[in-house]
């Protein structure tokens, strides 16, 4: 195992600069990605960066996501991360790379692997660690029962808040990457679409009070939305509709002050859940 050094992710305009314009070095394929994800490093003098280069030619076609469009939904991922600062998102840009247009992200925690922050668990109904809330009920092989749980603090609170403005698709417990005593959201390509889609292992905090300071966090955002220059941003890699629907859920987010509800009309959670 690596040694456990934080990750500098300050979303600095070095270190997006680094991303954005230095040549990318390929290393490898990461083989557990469902669409072609490349470990490159970038290089500029003495000033050395490991990052994940996603190629929109590596994205597999989608039934319910228009074709080549899940790079500009990471991108705008991060921009949304960046702008409320929440962080969660590692610094990432849209750029021309090897393969063509793609994004680049730096690569957080350690080099040999993602580290399971256990977020997410999974035990014996006895076994749940206290404060965690239950999600999921389920078997195992030989039908004992056993209770799918994810902890309760602020900051996963946020995310929760965060995935619901993004209508993320697909929020896996893998897609939390711990770095030291923080952790890190990565995996935004199924985010932003105009239709409801929230698909998350974190349905502990459904119908619960937003957050006071989360709240702030929107109300912030719901203006910085009606910026020219954010829109612009924005809808360069977003069609009409989805900016729409992207102030249409801030808006409701604050109107009710309250979390999603879990629906019934469709399948809640992501599939695998790790």
């Amino acid at each position: 195992m690596s040694a456990r050094v934080p990750t500098d992710t300050s979303a600095d305009d070095s270190s997006l600069r680094l991303l954005a314009v230095s040549e990318l070095e390929i290393e490898g394929r990461l083989l557990d990605a469902s669409n072609v994800a490349l470990r490159v490093w970038v290089t500029d003098g003495e000033t050395r960066m490991s990052a994940v280069y996603k190629p929109i030619r590596g994205e597999r076609p989608l039934w319910d996501f228009p074709d080549g469009s899940l790079a500009g939904r990471e991108w705008a991922s991060w921009l949304i991360s960046d702008l409320t600062g929440w962080g969660f998102v590692p610094p990432t840009v849209l750029r021309d790379g090897p393969l063509g247009t793609g994004t680049v992200q730096q690569w957080v925690g350690p080099l040999d692997g993602r580290h399971d922050p256990e977020f997410v668990r999974i035990d014996s109904p006895n076994d749940v660690p206290e404060g965690n809330i239950a999600v999921l009920s389920a078997q195992d092989e030989a039908d004992r029962p056993l209770v799918v749980s994810h902890a309760d603090t602020p900051r996963l609170r946020s995310l929760a808040t965060f995935d619901a403005v993004l209508n993320n698709a697909d929020r896996k417990a893998s897609a939390l990457l711990a770095d030291d005593e923080e952790f890190w959201a990565i995996d935004h390509g199924l985010c932003l679409h105009h239709e409801e889609k929230l698909r998350t292992v974190f349905w502990g905090f459904a119908g619960d009070p937003i957050e006071d300071a989360d709240l702030i966090v929107l109300q912030a955002l719901s203006a910085q939305l009606q910026e020219t220059e954010v829109v612009d941003q924005l809808g360069s890699v977003l069609d009409a509709a989805e900016l729409d629907a992207l102030s249409s859920r801030v808006h409701a987010l604050l109107a009710t002050g309250v979390m999603p509800e879990v629906p019934f009309d469709r399948h809640p959670l992501p599939w695998p859940l790790w």
